[in-house]
């Protein structure tokens, strides 16, 4: 392919481009399937049932899931139950400094920006993947991310027997970097390993285990557990489980292929992490896809962001994922992940009751995360795209009247924690899924790094 083709004729290029059997085999490459008398059914003879998910998958799946979405997913919903602890702690360090209380605004404000900075440092850590990514390779990022989560986990829960809520917020603006990392970096790196015919089941697993790390927060922060006024520093310090669960196991499991083969050069480490992700000897077919991206990777290229925005030939993709991540961040989840006893108090909800129908937000998530992963194939990403905002857009209609009139009628605080329930369904079970699937899909090879900063997950 000539590298000057201009990029619109890039499509039609690569669907006229030559089909051919492959040529002679090479490092962990047999002969081609080709070439191998086939049976009946067009399969090829002795081959039986192919088995798309191995143990180096499985755990490749579950430790970076458990060590990277499942912190984000833990840290957002951490810091809700400890709340009126955590502004104590604040105003005791404050009178203690200064020989008065805090202001009011003031403690809003340390609070706010405690909540906040975590998404702040989300983005920094977006920002840095690409350069620490290219040096260092999926897995050894994800191995180095752990220590920024050790960290903030030991700034967090110390910050209190150091007596500076400083510590804390530094602790969240860290974990912030872990988590911007983290949700780059892992869905990058369970893609490359896994086969095509099971990658979309498998990321999936990112967006449950945010979905389990939200519950889980919920969970330990009930009263019952370690929601009290001596425990809640141990709610940070549990950061550090599965952080270096990840640290210890993934060691053991191969470096991405695409990035062995693409960054590296290194053709059979390739061929060996193939081999042991996919658990099988012949890793040819796999291996020549590669290759072919590969080579026309070498010939596309990259163009810088102001060229992407004048490109009129995707304009309308680029429209499309501007449009779908701005609903996706500004859709107010967060806010609800961060303020959900504020909220529920403002409901008319019984402080005794507050955190077990807290409980109930982050159950209600992961079951909405599993039917996703259950019905994403046959329904489709726009379906649910497309329902989950205008559901979303009913339900926060619907709760703006029930918390305006909650005075009115004992049963109305109910129908507002409905209409909470019922946002964060819409949302899990459409638009968290759909719209991170739904992006690779628009944009061409050529402008998908570009369309990257558009969509970040911050």
């Amino acid at each position: 392919m000539n590298s000057s083709m201009e990029p619109k004729d890039l499509s039609s290029a690569l669907l006229t481009s030559d089909t051919s059997c492959p040529g002679p085999s090479g490092p962990g490459r047999e002969q081609p399937e080709c070439h191998r008398p086939r049976g009946s059914g067009g399969r090829p003879l002795g081959q039986g049932r192919r088995k798309d998910w191995t143990f180096s998958l499985l755990a490749a799946s579950l430790v970076g899931a458990f060590g990277s979405s499942f912190l984000y997913g833990y840290n957002l919903s951490v810091v809700n139950a400890p709340t009126r602890y955590i502004k104590a702690f604040y105003n005791e360090s404050w009178q203690r400094r200064h020989g008065h209380p805090i202001d009011p605004d003031t403690l809003t404000l340390l609070w706010s920006v405690t909540v906040s900075i975590f998404a702040i440092g989300g983005l920094v850590g977006t920002l840095m993947v690409k350069m620490i990514g290219k040096i260092l390779g999926r897995k050894h990022t994800l191995l180095v991310n752990n220590g920024f989560a050790i960290s903030a986990a030991l700034l967090m829960a110390c910050s209190f027997q150091a007596g500076a809520f400083e510590m804390l917020i530094v602790g969240r603006f860290v974990m912030g970097v872990d988590g911007g990392i983290a949700l780059s970096v892992l869905p990058m790196y369970l893609k490359e390993i896994s086969p095509k015919e099971i990658r979309g089941s498998l990321g999936q697993v990112t967006a449950i285990f945010i979905c389990v790390g939200v519950f889980t927060g919920q969970l330990l922060g009930l009263p019952e557990l370690l929601g009290k006024e001596s425990t809640w520093p141990y709610l940070f310090g549990v950061i550090v489980v599965p952080a270096f669960v990840q640290l210890v196991s993934l060691p053991f499991l191969p470096e991405s292929p695409h990035y062995l083969l693409f960054e590296k050069q290194n053709e059979a480490g390739a061929v060996k992490a193939f081999q042991k992700f996919l658990g099988k000897a012949d890793v040819s077919q796999v291996m020549e896809e590669i290759l072919a991206e590969n080579r026309v990777q070498r010939n596309i290229r990259l163009v810088p962001v102001l060229e992407l925005l004048r490109a009129p030939f995707v304009r309308c993709q680029v429209i499309t994922v501007v449009v779908i991540m701005a609903c996706y961040q500004l859709c107010g989840l967060n806010a609800i992940w961060f303020y959900t006893n504020s909220i529920f108090g403002k409901a008319g909800i019984a402080p005794g009751s507050i955190p077990y129908v807290t409980l109930s937000t982050g159950g209600v998530e992961t079951l909405a995360a599993v039917f996703s992963g259950l019905v994403i194939e046959r329904l489709g990403r726009r379906p649910l795209l497309i329902g989950g905002f205008v559901l979303m857009t009913i339900f926060f209609g619907i709760l703006t009247i029930t918390l305006t009139l909650q005075d009115r009628a004992p049963w109305v605080p109910y129908l507002s924690i409905v209409c909470i329930l019922a946002i964060i369904a819409s949302f899990c079970s459409g638009p968290e899924k759909s719209g991170h699937l739904l992006f690779p899909r628009l944009c061409r090879s050529m402008y998908r790094r570009c369309c990257l900063p558009l969509f970040c997950p911050a």
